[in-house]
């Protein structure tokens, strides 16, 4: 059985698809970008603010699951620009200090509203 989760404090998908669904003991995050769900809008900065804007979106889905970062166990990182990978690193790693979740980072021509990073989860209980 699967269960849709929607959280307001997560940016509204920009799409036709949920911002996670839950089956069989696993969380599955759609691709976040750093929209910031007070304004709508891609959050002010470089790749390093916008990296922290998505996992904190990350972090909300996953609480509205009633999951948390040590659930994760795969990301998948977009980035519209691999000379960002670095940057991009040095925030991530403060969300998974310890036992880092297994992943991929690629480099894609482009991302949705013109964001610098996008990262899909998945978690399991």
């Amino acid at each position: 059985m699967k269960r849709i989760i929607h959280t307001d404090q997560a940016p509204k998908a920009v799409g036709p698809y949920s911002q996670a669904v839950e089956a069989n003991g696993m969380l599955f995050i759609s691709g976040q970008i750093p929209i910031d769900p007070a304004t709508g809008k891609i959050v002010e900065g470089g790749i390093r603010e916008q990296t922290d804007q998505v996992l904190k979106n990350v972090g909300v889905i996953l609480k509205a699951a009633g999951y948390d970062y040590k659930n994760v166990v795969k990301s998948t990182c977009l980035l519209d620009d691999m000379d960002n990978f670095a940057a991009m690193n040095e925030v991530y790693s403060r969300y998974y200090p310890e036992e880092s979740p297994a992943r991929a980072a690629y480099g894609v021509v482009r991302l949705p509203l013109g964001a610098l990073v996008e990262i899909e989860t998945i978690a399991i209980r």
